[in-house]
């Protein structure tokens, strides 16, 4: 039986699409996998709809329902606010919930424009809370076992960076005009996918210190809704290809976009050393691939599946080749979170490291727009 004495961490949540129920249910998961130092409660939902708001808040286990975002954050029983809105609305909420001192668990990217991003980690440092991003690939248990095997020099030294990250649900021209659609909030591939590539490059890898990029509209107009004649004009990429320099001196290239027909979540990487080569992708996220170099006879690719001896996999699972999903990987998100709520962590990308993400893929865009190449450190 759960102790009772343990102090309460009250969640609201706002917003209750795709990625509100993720959230909703890695809170509910954490709570069943883990045995938390938190009682956490479930204090209350936020949507525009008042209606689905409540709904939603009944549906998924909330206590309470509010139809307006900054009702949330004065709610008193809300300790940790988690945002997972439309990006340009991720500013003024987490500004508001950190000038109210409370905790804030965002999705990604941080913010529309780098100067948001600095806002923000400002804020944040000047609020002293915890905050994380949802930057959730990174907390997948093999992920885990490849940055291990990176820093124990088991790949040798690093000398190349293979990473894409492509899907393809605007691969058709017809799919009509939506806010990703908006560089004003952040859209495009870059912002959308290639984020998450670039946060698990620094990762993996650390710092980049140059880029050179190039990037393109492809389809210069969508539909303004669902079989409507009236088109909009784009002005987004939608797709964006770059050459890194990371500061430990190995090469790499990046490419990410959401037209490539076949693909739905390949966020892959290849990462070479002087020693072996270590290889990933996300729509098969429960394996590496290993070569390891100076076996005459023994060329080949080893397949290294994930399994109870990563213990974030075990939490879930006593058996190998049993496959983690993309919610697993949202309930660890936030594990880690309540651990570094509770100071027993400090792992998960916070504000600060979503700012570097940020400064990147602004370097990108700046590599692209004047086809240059661009030092990080000057943005």
């Amino acid at each position: 039986m759960r102790e009772t004495s343990l102090p309460d961490l009250g969640v609201g949540l706002i917003g209750t699409g795709f990625m509100g129920r993720a959230h909703a249910l890695a809170f509910h998961n954490a709570r069943t996998t883990f045995d938390l130092p938190v009682n956490l409660k479930l204090a209350a939902l936020a949507d525009a709809d008042a209606t689905r708001a409540e709904q939603c808040a009944r549906s998924w286990g909330f206590d309470r329902s509010h139809a307006d975002w900054q009702q949330l954050i004065s709610d008193p029983a809300v300790d940790l606010v988690a945002i997972t809105t439309p990006n340009h609305l991720h500013f003024p909420m987490a500004m508001g919930a950190l000038e109210a001192g409370k905790a804030v668990y965002c999705e990604k990217p941080l913010a529309v424009s780098l100067e948001q991003a600095r806002e923000m980690h400002s804020a944040a440092q000047k609020a002293g809370v915890v905050t994380r991003v949802g930057y959730n690939y990174q907390h997948n248990p093999i992920i885990g076992l490849a940055r291990e095997m990176i820093q124990s020099g088991e790949l040798g030294q690093i000398v190349s960076f293979q990473g894409e990250f492509s899907e393809d649900f605007m691969g058709n021209p017809q799919q009509p005009w939506s806010w990703r659609c908006e560089q004003a909030h952040a859209g495009g591939a870059l912002a959308d996918l290639g984020s998450h590539l670039l946060a698990m490059a620094r990762y993996l890898l650390g710092d980049v210190e140059a880029v050179s990029a190039d990037s393109q509209t492809v389809h210069a107009q969508r539909p303004a809704t669902q079989g409507s004649q009236e088109q909009r004009p784009i002005a987004i990429d939608d797709q964006t290809y770059a050459l890194l320099r990371f500061a430990n001196g190995a090469r790499g290239t990046f490419g990410t976009s959401w037209l490539k027909h076949g693909y739905k979540n390949h966020l892959s990487f290849e990462i070479s050393g002087t020693l072996g080569t270590l290889a990933f992708d996300q729509e098969r996220l429960n394996e590496l691939r290993l070569y390891r170099s100076g076996a005459p006879g023994r060329d080949g690719f080893q397949r290294i599946l994930a399994g109870p001896t990563q213990p974030s996999y075990a939490a879930f699972c006593p058996a190998p080749g049993h496959q983690l999903g993309y919610n697993e990987l949202k309930t660890l998100e936030v594990h880690a979170l309540i651990q570094a709520l509770t100071g027993q962590s400090s792992e998960g990308p916070d504000f600060a490291e979503a700012l570097e993400v940020e400064r990147l893929a602004t370097a990108i865009r700046v590599a692209a727009t004047e086809m240059r190449w661009v030092k990080v450190s000057d943005i």
